[in-house]
C-alpha cells in the first residue's frame, strides 16, 4: 500500500511548484526524508486495533478504568498538516481488561493516519467497546490543529476538544460528568 516513490515525485513537484530547486544542497534529500517521514506519520493505516485489545485478563472489578494524557500526533486529513493533544479513556470492564498500554496504542493506530479528530475520538471508543465488550467507553480528545494555529485564522493555543460516550457512559449523564471532571 505505501509507495516511497510516488511520495518522492510528489514532493519533488511541490517543490518546484513552489518555485524552489529540488535539486540544491540542501532540498536533494528532502523527498526521501518526507516519504520516510510519511511511512511513520501514517503507519496506523495498515494496523488493526484488534491486535492490540486481545490480549485482555478476566476481572470481576466493574468499575470505571482510566488512562488519561495519552500523548498523540495526528496527520489533518484536509490541509496534511500536524494536530496533537491528548486523549483520555475511561471504560467500564465486563469480566475483562486490558493492558492499559494497549489503550496507548489504540490511539496510535487511529492517530498515525489521515485523519480528522471528530472521527479518531469515534474510532477508539468503538474500538474500545467491540473488542473489550466493555460496559461503557468514554473517550475525550483535546487537541490543537496547525492548520488552525499557523495558517488560516492563526490562532495559536486554541484547543478543539471532542467526546464519544458509548453503553453506561451515553446513558448514564452523571457518570459521564463525574468521568469527564477526573480527566481535567
Amino acid at each position: 500500500m505505501f509507495d516511497k516513490k510516488k511520495i518522492e515525485q510528489g514532493i519533488k513537484l511541490l517543490l518546484e511548484g513552489i518555485g524552489e530547486d529540488a535539486d540544491r544542497e540542501g532540498l536533494k534529500d528532502t523527498p526521501d526524508r518526507v516519504a520516510r517521514m510519511y511511512e511513520e506519520l501514517c503507519a496506523g493505516m495498515s494496523q488493526n486495533p484488534a491486535e492490540h485489545l486481545s490480549k485482555t485478563f478476566t476481572c470481576d472489578n466493574e468499575s470505571v478504568v482510566i488512562e488519561k494524557d495519552i500523548t498523540f500526533y495526528s496527520m489533518c486529513e484536509h490541509h496534511l498538516m500536524p494536530f496533537y493533544g491528548k486523549v483520555h479513556i475511561a471504560y467500564i470492564p465486563n469480566g475483562k481488561v486490558v493492558g492499559i498500554s494497549k489503550l496507548a496504542r489504540t490511539v496510535e493506530v487511529y492517530a498515525r493516519r489521515l485523519q480528522i479528530q471528530e472521527q479518531m475520538t469515534n474510532q477508539i471508543a468503538a474500538a474500545i467497546e467491540e473488542c473489550l465488550s466493555a460496559k461503557g467507553v468514554l473517550v475525550m480528545v483535546e487537541a490543537e490543529h496547525m492548520c488552525m494555529s499557523a495558517r488560516g485564522i492563526k490562532k495559536p493555543g486554541s484547543r478543539t476538544i471532542t467526546f464519544a460516550a458509548k453503553g453506561e457512559f451515553e446513558e448514564n449523564i452523571l457518570l459521564r460528568n463525574e468521568t469527564i471532571s477526573l480527566f481535567k
